[in-house]
């Protein structure tokens, strides 16, 4: 062999060397680890994408012939793209309930906002009790949060005491209260580096919406 075909073996051997060690102690780390759990999952943030990972879990669920909902606080009429997927295609599957009626500027109605805010509040607690639908993404509940239009401690008591146990729910928005975050079995924060909308560039389909 030459020199450099001994060296590529000699790599070859320590890499094979390095994922054995690598293996071993991921197969120790996942030993204690429980197959199943139903998990409260917050995706906050200043960010783009918190909506748009939540989405990719509930096509998740799709795929694999899990029954899943979705409750929108805040986006009621929209035209959006991920609604129009979900009912003209997987309505058998997963249910699809704009429940809001704008941002908060739009409408400039404190008492509609909190009456829309609790419309969908109940619609969420009966999906979510119900065993059989095994994720509900609550879209942008943080923003009902964040303006009391719902009390936090009053939907962290009551996945605490309701959700089933192998069900996911998944919250969305910016400004998630610190009580849903210590509550939460999975937080994830979007972090805000560009954005075009400060360049002057509006909301885009297949972007935004």
């Amino acid at each position: 062999m030459t020199a450099d075909a001994d060296a590529d073996a000699d790599a070859d051997a320590r890499h094979a060397r390095k994922m054995a060690a690598r293996k071993a102690a991921q197969d120790r780390k996942m030993a204690d680890k429980t197959d199943r759990q139903g998990l409260v999952i917050v995706h906050t943030g200043a960010g783009k994408g918190k909506s748009s990972s939540a989405f990719g879990m509930i096509l998740r669920c799709v795929a694999h012939g899990m029954p899943c909902a979705v409750v929108q606080f805040v986006k009621g009429a929209w035209d959006t793209g991920e609604r129009r997927l979900l009912t003209g295609h997987f309505g058998d599957l997963c249910q699809f309930h704009a429940m809001g009626e704008g941002f908060t500027w739009d409408t400039q109605d404190r008492a509609r906002d909190i009456a829309a805010a609790e419309r969908g509040w109940r619609m969420a607690q009966a999906l979510i009790r119900d065993p059989d639908i095994r994720m509900v993404v609550l879209d942008e509940i943080n923003i009902a949060l964040r303006y009391g239009y719902l009390e936090a401690d009053e939907v962290v008591a009551f996945l605490r005491a309701e959700k089933p146990p192998l069900n996911h729910v998944v919250l969305t928005g910016r400004n998630a209260p610190e009580a849903l975050i210590e509550a939460a079995d999975l937080v994830t924060e979007m972090t805000l580096v560009k954005h075009p909308f400060r360049a002057g560039v509006k909301a885009q389909p297949g972007v935004e919406f």
